[in-house]
């Protein structure tokens, strides 16, 4: 209980962080406007051709008497536009993550310098091109096993009252870990973790992942609220990540009191 707690106390810092210094705080803002831009569209000609798609996908349902041709296909729109939902619930982060690669690094890395004893930031030394290719390729593989939790959560739906009950919740905590995924990657990839290192870090905490992760992931679900508070994730995922690996950090209460909003 105490990691769950330790966990959402991060999310807190993360955001009180950005909150006062303003300046990372809009840079962080702009590719996660991009994003929803980006996604709204997608998701209304989802909804407005969504129904034609089904339609041509289902040529064998032309015969079919009413209602069960409705029916059928009105449940397959709302299918599709659901997991249309839920993939750009799941990818948004990952997305706006890339848009926004050389504003989260930045900010992240004056996160571990405010926060570090020595006032020092951890650098990968690789080329930006090379970051981000490996944040693409390991944003692409944690997709792909969102995605397979996903549809295996999504199929499980459909069972009697667990599927209403108990799925809906091992869902918000799924992807509340990914997410946590996602946006402690910044950092952990500053330090050379590895996708596979990473993932077991997080398990070996998966109540202080979940504490961060599952509000956050709650929060999301509103497109705006993503927006504005994806730089604080990003400050707060950097803070986690230093728990994770055990780094010393300089007492942040003290900073918080002393410390002016700087731009």
């Amino acid at each position: 209980m105490r990691d769950l707690g330790a966990g959402f106390g991060y999310l807190l810092k993360g955001q009180r962080w950005v909150g006062r210094h303003g300046k990372q705080f809009g840079f962080g803002l702009l590719p996660g406007l991009i994003t929803l831009v980006l996604y709204t569209g997608a998701l209304l000609a989802l909804a407005i051709w969504g129904e034609d798609f089904v339609g041509w996908a289902t040529p064998f349902a032309d015969d079919w008497s009413s209602p069960w041709l409705g029916l059928f296909r009105g449940f397959l729109t709302a299918v599709l536009f659901a997991l249309g939902l839920l993939l750009a619930v799941l990818t948004f982060t990952a997305v706006t993550l890339l848009i926004g690669q050389p504003f989260y690094e930045n900010l992240s890395e004056k996160v571990d310098a405010d926060v570090s004893p020595d006032g020092t930031a951890p650098e990968s030394g690789l080329p930006f091109w090379r970051e981000l290719w490996i944040s693409a390729r390991d944003s692409l593989r944690v997709l792909v096993r969102a995605c397979l939790w996903g549809l295996l959560l999504f199929a499980l739906g459909f069972l009697p009252l667990v599927g209403q009950t108990a799925v809906p919740v091992v869902g918000f905590f799924v992807t509340g870990f990914f997410l946590t995924e996602e946006l402690a990657a910044v950092a952990l990839q500053r330090r050379g973790v590895d996708l596979r290192a990473r993932l077991a870090l997080l398990r070996s905490r998966k109540t202080l992942v979940w504490g961060f992760g599952t509000p956050l992931g709650l929060a999301f679900l509103v497109p705006f609220v993503a927006v504005f508070l994806m730089p604080g994730a990003v400050a707060g995922a950097t803070l986690l990540a230093r728990d994770l690996l055990g780094e010393e950090t300089a007492a942040e209460d003290a900073q918080d009191a002393d410390q002016p909003v700087t731009s």
